[in-house]
């Protein structure tokens, strides 16, 4: 793991309630759903990069 526990926790807690803001902005018609999907994929990607799941430009470990 890249990040103590305590701050990991925090960062799910977080991406939780962006993930739920996102998603309320597409059901919105604010954004497309391809939006909604690129910015869940890209911030999951820094979520798991701090879990240590995943490597910019490598296979993903899980």
């Amino acid at each position: 793991m890249k990040t103590d526990a305590n701050i990991m926790k925090e960062i799910e807690k977080l991406f939780m309630q962006y993930e739920q803001e996102v998603q309320g902005l597409e059901k919105e018609g604010i954004i497309q759903p391809n939006t909604t999907k690129t910015y869940l994929l890209h911030s999951g990607n820094f979520v798991r990069w701090c879990r240590d799941e995943f490597e910019p430009g490598a296979k993903n470990k899980r």
